[in-house]
């Protein structure tokens, strides 16, 4: 049970501070941010500034302990989030290798959500014994 929890921890605090590093550049329309998100993918500017206050959201979405629906639903916006950055930029720029980087934001999350539900099952074993 210990390791579970750990290991939920590390993937979800990681995870956490990737999804928030890009989110407050969109909050405060970084030059870098409005030249990927606007100019470079076609999204309108007053988008950028609403997606990176839902990343905001969905970090202190899963973070917050004590509420599973809300935290299912900020897993689910956040996944949304970078699956449709990496179709966006394929789908403007073609396919690259380079975006298998997006790999390094989708691993912390996935992981995070696995150890989660892991650390659930745990706990609801531990408290039927």
């Amino acid at each position: 049970m210990k390791k579970t929890k750990t290991l939920y921890w590390i993937f979800t605090i990681l995870f956490a501070l990737m999804i928030f590093s890009t989110a407050v550049p969109n909050v405060i329309m970084s030059e870098d941010s409005v030249s990927l998100i606007h100019t470079t993918l076609g999204y309108p500017k007053y988008f950028i500034m609403f997606i990176g206050i839902v990343k905001i959201l969905g970090v202190i979405g899963i973070l917050i302990p004590g509420y599973p629906r809300m935290r299912e639903w900020a897993y689910a916006g956040l996944f949304f989030d970078l699956i449709a950055a990496t179709v966006s930029g394929i789908a403007v720029q073609g396919f690259h290798p380079a975006q298998f980087g997006m790999l390094i934001f989708i691993a912390p999350g996935v992981l995070s959500y696995i150890y989660y539900h892991k650390k659930l099952r745990e706990e609801a074993i531990q408290q039927a014994v």
